[in-house]
């Protein structure tokens, strides 16, 4: 059958993997806070369905402002059931196995190339903390940058912007600049509240590039991939319990493949938790090639069908996954996510749920406030790092439209060296960099030409110089300042998915 609209899902793992989710669930999460090293490893697997002793008042919390079909993005929820961290850091869980990503674009076969891709897209959805938890809101113009070093001695860098609020849209942009590999997303989710459980509708797409590929050498070779619906069970009775549902689609339209992957909700007398299912075939064609088969969070099988042969594609029971770095939090500009969000975090780890709530009341607060001075001063806000896509036939970004945002930079797609500067330049992702932009909310001028309000200065769109962020690079009289990864010693630690038997 044809591939829907690729308008419903989006990513991360892998690939992702990888906005905020408005709803209770844990998502198969991805990775994070502030201070271990990114090699450090997942306990073993725990169990999904824990119980916090709060959670009746969080029963007596929710159901007041609940009905069926409501819009949970309109729910305040209580700080204990938030994940210490920011949406826009959780997105870095798609680009959690460097073994599955590095690879790809050294297979010269497209079909076994695809096969990688499909490998590396499910490779991260096992990450996740423990319980049915949500990670923290971004608010508009929040931003989140990372890397992360290969053993190989080259770098991955993220860089992340919640580009809006209503609706909620955080996009990313993610590359390996020697590995030729490219990742632009866009992820909107959108929630429901349905009676015993909450659904988080993952609309938005991903596209991973391969630019040492395909006939654009530009572009290189597309992946567009969407990511599954998230569920939690058991909000208001019973024991809280994470699933993924529904189809997510990975197609790559240069070479006709396509890639249907069913996640499988356990039925009420049958089935089993966190099974896969899927084809990988010809679109063109139709021809079935591979099925998918096994657990997203234990074994995942592909059978050629034409040999019948079945093998292990991954492993993810005892997977461990690579934590990204980022610049400690007093090098921070004060809306970036460590930094911004701080406090709360501090809070909910010291499970001090008052205090959470207070901090987190602050930030909102400040954001209705900065929205409240733009419609009184006629100021139309734009996100800061990236820019709105130029999509349509004959348009910069043609067939890429369901992105929304893309990163506001020019970034080479063959030279690693001026890729690596152009990236440095968007924002500050390593140690002792310095941002220059002195971002404010509102960045922009009144539409008024008689506006009192002075226009900041705007960011340069080609990123190619360091007008946005300045790296001291082997400078000796720099401080030498201890490397930080985004977990911090405190929180309680990531388990990988696998269910206790």
């Amino acid at each position: 059958m044809p591939v829907p609209h690729l308008r419903r899902t989006s990513l991360t793992s892998g690939f992702l993997f990888l906005s905020q989710l408005t709803t209770l669930q844990t998502m198969s999460d991805t990775h994070a806070t502030l201070g271990r090293s990114s090699v450090d490893d997942s306990p073993g697997s725990g169990e999904d369905e824990i119980v916090e002793p709060e959670q009746g008042n969080v029963l007596l919390h929710i159901i007041s402002q609940l009905r069926p079909g409501a819009d949970l993005s309109r729910v305040v929820l209580p700080t204990f059931i938030l994940e210490p961290r920011s949406m826009l850091e959780r997105i870095t869980n798609f680009m959690a196995h460097p073994e599955t990503l590095l690879p790809m674009p050294t297979i010269d076969d497209p079909v076994e190339r695809f096969v990688s891709v499909i490998k590396f897209y499910l490779s991260g959805w096992h990450i996740k903390p423990p319980g049915v938890k949500k990670p923290l809101n971004p608010i508009l113009g929040e931003t989140f940058t990372c890397y992360w070093d290969y053993p190989d001695g080259t770098r991955g860098y993220y860089v992340s912007e919640q580009t809006s609020h209503h609706p909620p849209k955080s996009s990313y942009f993610f590359m390996a600049p020697e590995h030729h590999i490219r990742i632009d997303g866009t992820l909107k989710p959108r929630s429901k509240f349905l009676g015993n459980s909450a659904a988080s509708m993952m609309e938005g797409i991903a596209i991973l590039r391969l630019l040492n590929r395909g006939q654009d050498k530009e572009k290189g070779e597309r992946y567009i991939v969407t990511q599954p619906n998230m569920y939690a069970r058991g909000i208001l009775f019973g024991k809280m319990k994470y699933e993924l549902g529904d189809h997510s689609y990975v197609r790559c339209p240069e070479n006709n493949l396509v890639a249907d992957i069913e996640f499988k909700t356990k039925g009420y007398f049958s089935g089993t938790y966190n099974a896969i299912g899927g084809t990988i075939k010809n679109e063109k064609t139709g021809e079935v090639l591979y099925e998918l088969s096994g657990l997203w969070n234990g074994e995942m099988h592909i059978k050629d069908v034409h040999t019948h042969r079945k093998e292990v594609l991954f492993d993810a029971t005892h997977a461990r996954h690579s934590k990204p770095l980022a610049r400690p939090i007093s090098e921070q500009a004060e809306r970036e996510s460590q930094r911004l969000w701080e406090p709360t975090v501090k809070a909910i780890l010291a499970q001090n749920h008052t205090a959470a709530t207070d901090e987190k009341t602050k930030i909102e607060d400040r954001q209705r406030d900065e929205a409240a001075k733009r419609i009184d001063e006629g100021v139309e806000w734009q996100p800061r790092l990236f820019r709105a896509v130029h999509g349509g036939p004959g348009g910069q970004d043609e067939g890429e439209e369901d992105l929304d945002w893309i990163i506001n930079a020019e970034v080479d797609s063959h030279d690693p060296q001026t890729a690596t500067k152009q990236i440095l330049a968007i924002a500050p992702i390593l140690d002792c960099q310095k941002d220059c932009s002195q971002f404010q909310i509102p960045p922009h001028a009144s539409k008024s030409s008689n506006s009192a309000t002075p226009a900041l200065p705007e960011q340069d769109t080609t990123a190619n110089t360091a007008g946005a962020a300045s790296f001291t690079g082997e400078n000796t009289a720099a401080p030498v300042v201890e490397r930080k990864d985004t977990e911090t010693q405190e929180e309680e630690e990531f388990v990988d998915a696998e269910e206790k038997q």
